[in-house]
């Protein structure tokens, strides 16, 4: 066998808002099951202690794509719409182009927010940070697209399912024009725009399967990396008609099981391929469950999507940005593993350099740090530490079982919402997760020396603009943060 042939292929599946709680395996309250998730548990490896870099989308796939924490990139928070301009810088490294270099066969099938260039008439203009769709040329070419960013082929939508434009994009073109205006609501909600003929909102995450499964079948032959951000279980929360009522909570819980039988489905097909075996296959989420899940209706019916933690997506708090990571490897990965292990979306750069023998560069996956000896035990920790984003841009340090959090309150969409704060409430939060792993108890006063040294490291990776050994890197948008620096330092800590 040729060696090149002998590489891994990799398939990298990452839900869109699914809650750690979601997962039967991750949770033993969970009131449904979650088949082919738990098979793939027990095949693999389970993560209890993953992280996203932020709390919401946009953010945490630049963090994964780039193996760099998204706050160094030019989006300070919030994410982008579906219009919006690219953030990925121009010939940044990705997992794509360094698997690229290496032989891979490289495809993206869903959903990409992280902005492209549209080709636009006079017309075009912005509005409320999301541009409006008057004035796109959808015949033309779309610059900044991932065949841009490493990517051979290229199969999805530009945003969020909620997000127009609805018109599935193939390469760097458009595969239609528009030709009605659609919206919905409620659970099913997505905001008015431009819909392209045959586009149904409902079918999109089985088609993106069915591609994701033809280009596993077309790829056979080469090493591969198929990247696979789901639109699911993200609002418009539609699961088909076969999972309707399966799951005892309400639309969302039916919504995880559709996108668990989306997994299966993958995974048979690498099986009927003979290719299970010497495949990494990865099921992670971008970031928390959405509050428009309904939590309040979920509970009733006894399931939390954020388990035991605090928060949802947007949050600082845990159950922002803890996901549930499995990674399945039958040849290398020891079968019903379980890691406990501090790791993060960022470092599968690191991990898969490791694995192939590739130096990373200086300006290359700067806060990524290979798991490899996690996946192969032959290390119980890999990572000192690890920062966190939530949607208003508030920042977070987790070191051992400390975690400081440089805002009040959620810095997000949970109680206390950003200027919700109790009156004379602390300006930062350390909370201690080894006793304390629903974040109730702020004890900033109690340790003002634990809270002082996690600052100071969090201001050494900012001004470093890296977290792992090497060269200091700078950061887009650096003004930003020496303006936010200086503030800090002519400001009491708490």
């Amino acid at each position: 066998m040729p060696e090149q042939a002998k590489k891994p292929n990799i398939v990298y599946i990452l839900a869109d808002d699914m809650g750690y709680g979601d997962l039967s395996a991750f949770n033993e309250k969970c009131p449904f099951t979650t088949p082919n998730l738990d098979r793939m548990c027990r095949r693999g490896m389970r993560f209890t202690d993953a992280h996203a870099t932020a709390a919401v989308c946009t953010p945490s796939r630049y963090g994964f794509l780039t193996g760099r924490y998204n706050w160094r990139s030019v989006l300070k928070s919030e994410v982008i719409g579906g219009y919006s301009a690219p953030i990925l810088e121009a010939g940044r490294t990705t997992v794509a182009s360094m698997l690229k270099k290496q032989g891979y066969r490289t495809c993206m099938i869903g959903k990409w927010h992280l902005g492209m260039d549209f080709a636009k008439t006079a017309d075009f203009y912005e509005k409320e940070g999301f541009a409006a769709c008057d004035g796109v040329d959808y015949s033309g070419k779309i610059n900044g697209s991932p065949t841009s960013h490493g990517f051979d082929y290229y199969y999805g939508i530009s945003g969020s399912l909620d997000m127009p434009p609805y018109i599935y994009i193939e390469n760097d073109r458009f595969t239609a024009l528009p030709n009605r205006m659609t919206e919905s609501s409620g659970k099913k909600f997505w905001r008015k725009g431009p819909t392209a003929p045959g586009f149904v909102h409902e079918n999109v995450l089985d088609e993106f399967c069915g591609k994701v499964l033809e280009k596993i079948e077309e790829y056979r032959d080469d090493p591969f990396f198929i990247y696979f951000p789901m639109p699911a279980p993200h609002s418009p929360i539609l699961p088909g008609p076969q999972f309707q009522g399966k799951s005892g909570t309400n639309e969302y819980g039916d919504f995880v099981l559709h996108c668990d039988d989306v997994v299966g489905r993958i995974n048979r097909k690498l099986e009927e391929m003979d290719l299970l075996e010497n495949t990494i296959v990865v099921y992670a989420a971008d970031n928390g469950c959405s509050l428009i899940a309904d939590f309040n209706e979920l509970k009733q019916k006894g399931h939390n999507p954020s388990y035991v933690f605090r928060g949802a997506k947007a949050d600082i708090y845990e159950g922002g940005h803890r996901i549930p990571l499995i990674v399945q490897w039958p040849n290398q990965i020891r079968a019903g593993s379980a890691c406990s292990a501090l790791v993060c979306l960022s470092d599968f750069m690191a991990t898969m350099a490791d694995c192939l023998g590739i130096t990373l560069q200086p300006w290359e996956g700067e806060d990524s740090v290979s798991n490899l000896p996690l996946w192969t035990e032959s290390r119980e920790e890999v990572r000192d530490d690890l920062v966190h984003q939530s949607i208003n841009g508030s920042l977070s340090i987790r070191k051992g079982k400390w975690k400081l959090e440089m805002c009040p309150g959620s810095g997000g969409w949970s109680y206390p919402k950003p200027g919700e704060e109790a009156e004379g409430a602390p300006r930062f939060q350390l909370y201690d997760l080894e006793t304390d792993i629903s974040e109730t108890t702020n004890v900033i006063l109690e340790h003002p020396k634990v809270a002082a040294e996690l600052r100071r490291i969090l201001t050494g990776y900012i001004l470093n603009g890296r977290s792992t050994p090497g060269p200091k890197q700078k950061n887009n948008g650096q003004e930003v943060w020496d303006a936010i620096l200086w503030i800090r330092e002519k400001t009491e800590d708490a």
